[in-house]
């Protein structure tokens, strides 16, 4: 492939930027393709925003994020799947057929990790026909065993994979997001368990870089900083069919200290270097 024929960056990547500033970057760089946030969507207008990225000839590859799918009140259900929803509107009106989906934590004082997947199953029942009709796709996310309480009860490919597997592919895939699956001796075979399914609806990359800041959130790695053999990855997701977009998603503090255009300029340069 081309250097940057599949490359796109995360808005998060470089949050400092506005999206008008975003857009003229990737634009200037060549890079092709912005996986956007609904939160700063919303703050400039979905519609505004979908003018923007299309008229700069850009490919809008996911939306983050829906989810937080495990609220045990019928009131707190009601308004997560409301949510997901709108989100499911937002990514069409994007121009995305890719939702990601972080699906939440253990409700307050609950220890029944069990429970809170089946409701998130039960969500997914609900949301994939709905995000079906409007040309959309659920990726649900797994994340890093340390989030499991408070943000993705979904920790593993193949836990993302035992729900998305309950329905359709054309309603409900995975996200594989190096930066969360890089430790699991057990991910490489369930990328392959997922890529015969059709299901890797989106691919991202991060570093794992130590020591972790506080509050862990915000310490996803540069690429090429860290431990994570980012071609490797690549590979094991080619290798399963997967030949969509390749986005670089980063939440890091330095980062977002720096200049938002030389970061989106190092990053450019980290991919091609360490992921192609």
């Amino acid at each position: 492939m081309s250097d940057l024929a599949r490359f796109s960056v995360n808005q998060m990547t470089v949050r400092q930027l506005p999206l008008p500033d975003l857009v003229a970057a990737c634009r200037d760089l060549g890079v092709p393709g912005v996986g956007l946030w609904r939160e700063p969507v919303q703050e400039y207008g979905v519609e505004a925003a979908a003018k923007l990225v299309r008229d700069a000839g850009l490919t809008v590859t996911t939306l983050c994020r829906g989810g937080f799918l495990t609220a045990t009140d019928p009131a707190g259900r009601a308004r997560a799947l409301d949510d997901n929803r709108r989100a499911v509107g937002e990514a069409a009106a994007l121009g995305t057929d890719v939702l990601v989906l972080v699906c939440g934590g253990l409700p307050a004082g609950s220890r029944d990790l069990p429970g809170a997947r089946e409701r998130v199953a039960d969500a997914l029942a609900e949301l994939g026909p709905y995000a079906e009709a409007h040309g959309v796709k659920l990726a649900v996310e797994p994340l890093h065993p340390m989030f499991a309480a408070d943000r993705c009860v979904v920790s593993t490919l193949a836990q993302a994979l035992d729900l998305a597997e309950r329905f359709p592919a054309r309603q409900v895939g995975v996200t594989v997001d190096t930066y969360h699956v890089w430790w699991d001796e057990d991910a490489p075979a369930q990328i392959a368990r997922a890529g015969a399914g059709g299901r890797i609806h989106t691919f991202q990359l991060a570093d794992w870089v130590t020591p972790l800041p506080a509050g862990v959130l915000n310490g996803r790695g540069q690429l090429g900083d860290g431990s994570v053999d980012l071609r490797r990855w690549r590979e094991l997701v080619e290798a399963a069919g997967y030949t969509g977009p390749i986005e670089v998603e980063l939440f890091n503090d330095a980062l977002w200290a720096r200049d938002g255009r030389e970061v989106l300029a190092e990053t450019v340069e980290r991919f091609t270097r360490h992921a192609v």
